[in-house]
């Protein structure tokens, strides 16, 4: 009887480590302790909400494309406007050849709309960014983040996000090959209250 136990006992940890390596293989194609060169940051970010965690681009690979979480306006309701932001890494110079090599990366993310079609770099990498932001209107409906702009290694890149606020100023440009990480500063659901989901954003570049 305790020889049988005993078979059993290896068979569930065998089994369980097969489990355990197989959900290690479908985990997101990140890496969280990628060492970076710089931090860019941009003045204009909202207020409110927390900062999540910093989210890196698998090693090797850089963002080359990117797409947003958007709540179209909703009339007289809540608007939260620009809920996310997720990068699209890969190791290419050209993002829209290299779909098949795609790797996605984003930081916490608001509640609220859809995300947007992925824009590509016609070629190279992300390399600095620009936040379209509504400042506080007091007793009024606060968005906070609305919008989002980058520049590529060459041309520019303008996000589908909505139209309230003013753009800022440009933040810093990567020191290094492109933009490969990101960190984001969300506001959680305000249940009654007024709701502004994503409000700053930091961009991470690594060599």
């Amino acid at each position: 009887m305790h020889h049988f136990i005993s078979m059993m006992f290896s068979l569930l940890v065998i089994i369980g480590l097969q489990v355990s390596v197989e959900s290690a293989g479908r985990r997101p194609e990140r890496s969280i302790n990628r060492h970076y060169r710089s931090e860019l940051t941009v003045p204009n970010g909202g207020i409110w909400g927390s900062w999540g965690q910093i989210e890196m681009c698998p090693g090797g690979t850089y963002a080359a494309g990117f797409s947003l979480k958007v709540q179209n306006p909703v009339g007289r309701g809540d608007d939260t406007a620009l809920n996310g932001i997720r990068l699209h890494c890969n190791n290419k110079n050209k993002g829209s050849s290299s779909l098949s090599h795609d790797s996605t990366v984003q930081s916490d993310v608001g509640s609220w709309g859809e995300w947007t079609e992925i824009q590509w770099c016609l070629s190279g990498f992300l390399t600095a960014f620009q936040l379209r932001v509504q400042t506080s209107q007091g007793k009024g409906d606060d968005t906070a983040a609305n919008n989002i702009k980058f520049k590529c290694s060459q041309g520019s890149l303008e996000g589908n996000g909505t139209q309230w606020g003013d753009w800022g100023d440009w933040s810093q440009t990567c020191e290094g090959k492109g933009i490969c990480g990101i960190k984001t500063q969300v506001e959680a659901p305000q249940g009654r209250g007024d709701d502004a989901a994503l409000n700053d954003v930091r961009m991470y570049c690594c060599n």
